[in-house]
């Protein structure tokens, strides 16, 4: 499968290693038509329009946002974003509350590890940077993956939970202020079948994704995307994807041509910038 478009990233924004120019001139020479910047609780302060033309490339402003469920937290994908005062101000809050998140985070790795982070809690902070300063510092952990098994995944001893919308709240702020909104990776998450009831009252949902689980009953080394298939097809969804991208690495996964074609038609057109 040719990958064409590109939902799903993340930048230095947030807790991304690639600046916005790095991910056009990387999407560029990926050969993407599209790409979409998704930053955790934060629009990207370089982009000023829903969609843009730059360098030939289609740039989407979206945002990724994590809400509460009744089963547990999920992720929602916000696409064609022009920023509302209600938006703006919860994400404001969520950058706060991601500061002093971070502060405890790294107060409670830097006592277990006996080690000096060298971390000012900053806006945009996530779990990311903090392993990425773990693995640089003296202490005895050669990779991210690592430092989440054993410290700030969501049941270690350095994790502290944030304080993020009800699903019903967050749906609302980006259905205000997109052009459409999806849930991201839904076979991520433990309650799989769960998340994907929320799509009755979404406009998406990832398909493409570099999903590691669950595989076919009838192959083990095949990815089981019917229950995704099946929403996408009860739900009349977009199917939208991505990579996820957190580091320098795009178009691992993304859309099709004709996945991108039925999603372009959704977006707003697109502006030429200078």
């Amino acid at each position: 499968m040719t990958v064409v478009a590109d939902l799903h990233t993340h930048t230095t924004v947030s807790d991304g290693t690639l600046s916005l120019d790095a991910l056009v001139e990387t999407a560029r020479k990926d050969g993407l038509d599209a790409v979409a910047v998704t930053d955790h609780d934060r629009y990207h302060p370089e982009l000023s329009v829903p969609v843009e033309r730059r360098e030939g490339l289609l740039l989407v402003r979206g945002i990724e946002l994590r809400v509460e469920t009744l089963t547990e937290r999920v992720d929602l994908l916000g696409y064609g974003l022009e920023p509302t005062d209600a938006l703006t101000a919860e994400v404001e809050r969520l950058q706060q509350d991601r500061i002093d998140r971070g502060r405890r985070i790294v107060e409670r790795v830097e006592d277990r590890l006996g080690v000096d982070l060298g971390i000012e809690p900053h806006a945009g902070l996530g779990r990311p940077h903090i392993a990425r300063a773990v693995v640089a510092s003296d202490a005895d952990y050669d990779t991210v993956g690592a430092v989440f098994d054993d410290l700030i995944g969501d049941d270690g001893p350095c994790y502290v939970a944030r304080n993020v919308p009800d699903f019903e709240t967050g749906r609302e702020l980006l259905e205000e202020a997109c052009a459409f909104v999806g849930l991201a990776h839904p076979l991520r998450y433990d309650d799989p079948g769960a998340a994907l009831e929320l799509t009755a009252d979404l406009d998406a949902v990832e398909r493409y994704y570099p999903y590691d689980r669950p595989v076919s009953p009838a192959d083990a080394d095949a990815l089981d995307l019917r229950p995704v298939e099946a929403a996408i097809a009860e739900y009349d969804l977009l199917a939208t994807g991505g990579t996820d991208a957190h580091e320098t690495e795009l178009a691992v996964d993304g859309l099709p041509q004709a996945a991108w074609e039925r999603v372009r038609e959704r977006l707003p057109d697109a502006v030429e910038l200078a």
